[in-house]
């Protein structure tokens, strides 16, 4: 089944966005604020049934009371404020739900809740957007150990485009926190620039996946436990190339901004294709070809008849009659098949006295 997931995007969240102190870059922050706008208006366009974001929570409701490795809102609002401003989006609790259900049918045990706050990991990436429709929040544990696996994350967002694919909903996909940045250490003034980029190069192929290959201790250490938030939507998106790939660095914060507007369908035929049903009679003729001496010899010296043996349908007649290798793979037929065939029917030709 195809994904119904029609688009996404990866945006920073930095608090300096909406306190602005004199530290910050004014042109620098604009950039970002314009990329993200322009982003939010292209995924509007796609007029998307459901929005997702997966988010991490600041230490703040995901403490010591409770800290899941994923958290469902499942409320009918959102509510919370950042700086001075107040949020507040609908949420589709009842979807929010149904995916919980299928999370647990898949083997995946989120916790959920009616009540969690939205902070300015949601807040200020849904601002910069422009996105006022409803929103379902997914909280993923970043910043209190022991944190989900990299891995668990991708196989998490994997399960949540399943789920959303079951329901028959169109949806957008969305990613706050990165890149490289160091919030309350002494390490805050150095952001790992060079690593980023290198992370960013394989993003901009469309090897999201590659996400997985980084270790717990390697994300702390170069600042980027925040990337579980893009691995999860990674997984629901899949390899994907993205549209918008834009890096804007800050003296504290690298800021990343993707975005996909058009998902490829993944289900395109591989070079060495499974075995289509009402391909069997063919395949089955052109099998014995590669592999029996009998089976050539019947074919050299009558190939209609040999074809009726195997009661090959009329329309794959033309290719199998003239051995035609390309035609044959062109119908569906595994390319190693008649590859071997050709071979094996040319050589024994070429044999005869």
């Amino acid at each position: 089944m195809r994904s119904s997931i029609i688009g996404g995007a990866m945006l920073p969240h930095a608090p300096q966005f909406f306190t602005m102190p004199p530290t910050e870059d004014v042109d620098n922050v604009q950039r970002v604020r314009d990329v993200a706008a322009h982003i939010g208006e292209r995924l509007r366009a796609l007029a998307p049934d459901l929005w997702i974001i997966f988010s991490n929570d600041h230490a703040e409701q995901f403490f010591h009371q409770v800290a899941p490795a994923f958290t469902i809102h499942v409320g009918g609002e959102a509510r919370g404020g950042f700086a001075g401003r107040d949020f507040h989006w609908q949420v589709p609790g009842d979807i929010g739900q149904a995916i919980v259900r299928d999370l647990y049918a898949q083997g995946f045990d989120p916790a959920f809740s009616s009540t969690a706050k939205i902070d300015y990991a949601i807040g200020i990436p849904l601002t910069h957007l422009g996105h006022t429709a409803p929103i379902l929040p997914i909280y993923v544990n970043a910043y209190l150990p022991p944190q989900p696996s990299p891995e668990r994350c991708y196989a998490f967002g994997q399960a949540v485009g399943r789920a959303v694919t079951r329901l028959g909903l169109r949806t957008v996909v969305l990613a706050s926190g990165g890149m490289s940045h160091f919030p309350g250490t002494d390490r805050y003034a150095n952001p790992e620039l060079d690593w980023d980029l290198r992370v960013l190069e394989k993003l901009r192929a469309g090897n999201l996946k590659s996400l997985i290959g980084y270790s717990e201790k390697e994300l702390d250490d170069t600042g980027n436990i925040e990337l579980r938030c893009w691995a999860a939507a990674a997984g629901a998106l899949g390899e994907q190339v993205p549209d918008i790939c834009q890096m804007d660095p800050s003296w504290h914060h690298n800021y990343a901004s993707l975005a996909w507007f058009a998902i490829r369908d993944d289900t395109a035929r591989p070079h060495y294709p499974a075995t289509d049903p009402a391909l069997v009679p063919l395949i089955s003729a052109i099998h014995a070809l590669a592999h029996d001496r009998a089976a050539r010899a019947r074919f050299i010296a009558d190939p209609a008849a040999y074809a009726t043996e195997f009661a090959v349908p009329a329309a794959q007649l033309p290719a199998l009659l003239a051995m035609d290798v390309p035609a044959l793979v062109g119908l569906g037929v595994h390319p190693l098949v008649p590859f071997l065939a050709e071979v094996q029917v040319r050589a024994q030709k070429g044999a005869r006295p």
